[in-house]
């Protein structure tokens, strides 16, 4: 299986090809084949679907109906980074409602939605599991603890500026958990 960086998508046609080499077709492939091409590719366009379709002789409407129930699966491209705003009952308690309206109003987007220079998507999430740091945020496997809307905000225009690595300047790193990096205010 050929190693692919997750920001470091591929074209459709080498994507196609993946499915093609990776895959024998069976209709029990279907999952794992629409995670691997949307890995590859970073979302999954119709073109793609149609060729899942195609190779494990499942009828499209299957194909998308299995995306479309599965929130892991996105029709749309996405930013290189997701901000994600739990909106959990520790974090709406602790301000979590307030942070994702600045950040719609700092972006102008919605939750589902990528500006239009291509470099975030706003999601929300039911509940990250880490109550103890509400209000959390998390910018793609960065979790930000203690936040606010001024944090969020200095921690958005330092990934502008940064357009790299992220620094989380607002706070000082917590430790590991599950292999994510953990930042308290």
């Amino acid at each position: 299986m050929r190693a692919l960086d997750v920001k470091g998508f591929i074209g459709l046609e080498e994507a196609i090809e993946l499915i093609r080499s990776e895959f024998e077709g069976r209709p029990d492939e279907l999952i794992p084949m629409l995670q691997r091409v949307q890995n590859a590719i970073g979302y999954l366009p119709e073109e793609a679907l149609l060729e899942i379709a195609r190779a494990t002789r499942l009828p499209a409407a299957r194909i998308f109906g299995v995306v479309t129930f599965y929130a892991q699966f996105r029709l749309r491209p996405v930013g290189k980074y997701i901000i994600r705003v739990c909106r959990g009952t520790a974090c709406h308690v602790s301000g979590s409602a307030l942070i994702l309206q600045d950040i719609q109003n700092h972006l102008q987007v919605a939750p589902g939605q990528t500006t239009k220079d291509g470099l975030f998507t706003l999601e929300t999430v039911a509940c990250f599991g880490s109550c103890a740091l509400a209000p959390v945020v998390v910018v793609n496997d960065s979790v930000y603890g203690l936040m606010d809307s001024l944090k969020t905000r200095k921690l958005i225009e330092e990934i502008r500026e940064k357009h790299g690595a992220i620094v989380a300047r607002a706070g000082v790193e917590k430790g590991d958990r599950n292999g994510l990096r953990i930042f308290e205010g």
